[in-house]
């Protein structure tokens, strides 16, 4: 089925991805026996973090809120075996998760989704409401203003050139000039404004540096959000296969085994 070829599963297993999400949810300083809400929690791979942290007390819960009935059932898989917490998993979205979870939890974690989010003040709301007082909220994006270190900058140019000279030749194809949420990108400081004004306190902000390698590259271009935020307009098979294509020919030419990338890592609570 084509929602499950175009998952987040695959990029979501590389050892570069579980380091950023793991230092997050270290971060976040999640206690055995919380109840802890994963946003946008895709095929599990963070679910499971978060369960290492909280597991063993009887009252440990994690709540998995995702919109994709795909990605709930591979997170399901992925944490079926947990006896000593309670996993629930719920399709909504994350701008309305106080909707569907119907009692205040100790955390709200947000690993690599909240540059997809259009009303971001609206999930502030979210977040603050669906928390108990000084309860935490921890989220990471490796896509805000600051995640390419200057040197990487010409490896992307170079890329997204390819890309688009491939679509116009083999294709006749260009892509929308609208852009999607996932390529406007606030800066650090407008993250922390943003909670700021919601009324959280900023308890920690650390850019963390990662390498994503080729192939990292690779699984996320088979994403469908990936791939259709890259190439606005152009049928997702197409924007796939083009872009892993151009992908390739570009690491082959630099010579390369992975670019490094920037992740934002913030936590917050509420009074």
């Amino acid at each position: 089925m084509a929602s499950d070829e175009y998952s987040f599963k695959a990029f979501s297993e590389h050892a570069f991805y579980k380091e950023v999400n793991q230092a997050l949810v270290d971060r976040a300083h999640l206690e055995r026996g919380w109840t802890v809400v994963d946003v946008a929690c895709g095929s599990g791979a963070i679910t499971a973090l978060i369960l290492e942290k909280i597991r063993g007390a009887r009252e440990a819960m994690v709540i998995g809120v995702d919109m994709s009935a795909t990605a709930i059932r591979e997170a399901g898989e992925k944490v079926a075996g947990v006896r000593d917490a309670v996993v629930d998993f719920v399709q909504a979205r994350a701008e309305e998760m106080s909707q569907s979870i119907k009692k205040a939890v100790d955390a709200v974690v947000f690993c690599n989704g909240i540059h997809y989010i259009e009303d971001k003040p609206g999930l502030m709301t979210e977040v603050y409401k669906t928390l108990k007082p000084g309860g935490v909220f921890a989220f990471n994006t490796g896509f805000f203003d600051g995640a390419l270190p200057p040197e990487t900058v010409k490896y992307y140019r170079r890329w997204m050139m390819k890309a688009l000279r491939k679509l116009k030749k083999e294709y006749n194809l260009r892509p929308e000039h609208s852009k999607v949420e996932s390529r406007v990108q606030l800066t650090a400081d407008e993250y922390i404004q943003l909670l700021e004004a919601e009324g959280f306190q900023i308890k920690s902000k650390e850019i963390y540096p990662g390498r994503v390698t080729e192939q990292g590259w690779i699984d996320l271009s088979r994403f469908s959000d990936f791939a259709t935020g890259a190439l606005p307009g152009i049928p997702l098979s197409t924007a796939s296969d083009v872009l892993v294509e151009s992908l390739k020919e570009t690491f082959a030419e630099l010579e390369e085994k992975a670019w490094p990338r920037n992740w934002l890592t913030v936590v917050a609570a509420r009074p």
